[in-house]
């Protein structure tokens, strides 16, 4: 009979780890490039109490009797759907179609990914423009470099094409693509696998595989970027609260798988009197 209250708390243990994936999810629901996360179980392990045995007249049982000792949480993982487009009225949103990243350089000098496109031009030490992040890390191009524009150059007057080519327009207005300019864009096998490193970004794992260059790797199928977009969270909001409902009531069920046991053991001690 005590089984029963340790199986019941391993489910209530799961459950809050479930009820903390959706609440963030929840509060995610408005991040640029955010990915929904679930939460996947996977049973403990079983007590055999009687093997498959042979009846009375030695014929074998086609079963025994196992009873499973409870639940955990075997991972939590990320959805990568693409998100609805938003517009935006700043000229240095990206948006993705398709399944690449943005690669930006960190101040460890290591690269990390991301789907967030709410970039912006900052003024380097030279004097030169640099495509950044929100938080100034550097927008990598198709080589692994940060793309750095020199003084002669407007910001506002800088264009994106669908491919990723960095602009600038002529005389005449007419863009024409800056030399080695082109917004990098990586792919992964198994995208599942990135570790998430917060701030949206992500990092390369045994399990996501190594950064495939759409530039240079013609088996990928392209990706499309859209200058004056960001590309929304893909939570859904109705399906999250249906998840956050069932996972509460299966919490009230193991809690109630508790005070059932307590109540039964209560009953057997008072056999007694």
């Amino acid at each position: 009979m005590v089984r029963s209250l340790w199986t019941a708390a391993t489910g209530m243990i799961a459950q809050q780890v479930n009820v903390d994936t959706i609440a963030n999810n929840l509060a995610n629901v408005n991040t640029v490039g955010y990915k929904t996360e679930t939460n996947e179980f996977k049973s403990l392990l079983y007590q055999t109490l009687q093997t498959r045995t042979t009846t009375a007249n030695a014929e074998h049982k086609p079963i025994g009797a196992q009873v499973g000792l409870g639940v955990r949480n075997a991972s939590i993982t990320s959805q990568f759907t693409n998100g609805a487009l938003l517009e935006s009225e700043n000229a240095t949103s990206f948006a993705i179609q398709g399944k690449g990243f943005f690669a930006v350089r960190g101040n460890d000098g290591q690269t990390y990914y991301t789907r967030n496109g709410e970039f912006n031009f900052n003024l380097n030490a030279g004097g030169g423009l640099a495509l950044s992040n929100s938080d100034g890390l550097p927008v990598l191009n198709t080589n692994g470099q940060p793309i750095v524009l020199n003084g002669d150059y407007v910001a506002n007057r800088v264009t994106v094409d669908a491919s990723g080519q960095v602009c600038y327009p002529d005389d005449q207005n007419n863009p024409q693509p800056i030399e080695g300019m082109i917004i990098g864009m990586t792919q992964f096998q198994n995208p599942k696998g990135l570790a998430k490193e917060g701030d949206s970004l992500y990092s390369v794992t045994v399990a996501s595989g190594q950064p495939m260059n759409e530039a240079t790797n013609a088996n990928l199928e392209k990706s499309v970027i859209r200058q004056g977009y960001l590309e929304g969270s893909n939570v859904q909001v109705a399906d999250e609260m249906v998840n956050l409902i069932v996972a509460q009531r299966a919490y009230e069920l193991n809690s109630k798988a508790i005070t059932t046991t307590d109540s039964m053991m209560d009953t057997a001690n008072n056999l007694k009197r």
